[in-house]
């Protein structure tokens, strides 16, 4: 027993830098959307979240209302964002929520995705404004600090998202001036097959790619359709100076018998190099 016992805690010490960080994109509060409207949902979305407890959490297609659901049901939890139609409560947030007594915010800001990064705008041939939330973040205990970029892609412009993909790429290479480890969680809109997606992971890992099928089957998006696990791999956590310990998709359904989202959440843990 007092072998076990020691054994038990070493692993504990081993791991206390690990990181657990989740891409989510938790389908706006649509009231056009039936059984699979937010008040059905809100309850196992948040449920999932707790339970999970990652380090930091990228949210997508999050409305003001939701953000304050989130505020509520997340005690543990802080979050940076903006609303993307008037960089303040309007149109959809990508937030990052962070674990409020592991970490402090050292910087942090909101950029579009377009030629006019720094003003309220769309990009391209995109169809909406579309943003990218960031933050510099210090662990409290030991001092390290790492980046954290959190977005959505436009559904429908082809340019807008290969452009998109250039100017995160630009925009994180111009902050990360003492190239501390960087996350990018995000519903990119982009399959794997793609040439955005590619360039993404000529830059970064693509911590997905350690799933095998045992540990979950590859699509994320799944239209709330309960016939199926999903229909596409849409959906990322990309890294930089961090090793991959685990990545799987979670499924989980609401007491109805749907969906929590017409995504399911990408989850991983890491581990500084």
């Amino acid at each position: 027993m007092f072998r076990i016992l020691i054994v038990l805690f070493f692993t504990s010490v081993q791991s206390s830098d690990d990181i657990k960080a989740i891409s989510y994109n938790i389908r706006y509060n649509n009231p056009k959307d039936g059984m699979n409207v937010w008040e059905n949902r809100k309850a196992t979305v948040m449920g999932l979240l707790n339970e999970q407890s990652a380090d930091f959490v990228g949210l997508q297609e999050v409305v003001h209302a939701q953000l304050l659901d989130l505020v509520e049901w997340l005690p543990t939890y802080n979050y940076l964002g903006i609303g993307r139609k008037d960089g303040k409560t309007k149109g959809e947030y990508s937030p990052i929520f962070f674990k409020k007594d592991k970490y402090r915010v050292l910087q942090s800001n909101t950029f579009w995705l377009s030629k006019t990064p720094d003003l309220v705008s769309k990009g391209w041939d995109a169809s909406l404004e579309r943003i990218c939330t960031y933050g510099l973040f210090e662990n409290k205990k030991n001092q390290k600090k790492i980046w954290v970029f959190n977005t959505h892609f436009d559904h429908r412009g082809l340019k807008a998202r290969a452009k998109s993909i250039d100017l995160i790429i630009e925009k994180i290479e111009s902050f990360n001036e003492e190239n501390y480890p960087v996350i990018v969680t995000g519903d990119f809109n982009l399959t794997p097959d793609t040439s955005p997606i590619q360039k993404m992971q000529s830059h970064f890992l693509d911590v997905q790619k350690n799933l095998t099928p045992t540990d979950s089957n590859f699509p994320t998006a799944n239209s709330f359709n309960t016939q199926s696990k999903g229909e596409k791999r849409i959906d990322y956590v990309f890294v930089r100076g961090l090793k991959s310990i685990q990545a799987k998709h979670l499924y989980r359904k609401t007491p109805e018998g749907g969906w929590a989202s017409d995504h399911h959440p990408v989850v991983v843990r890491l581990k500084y190099r």
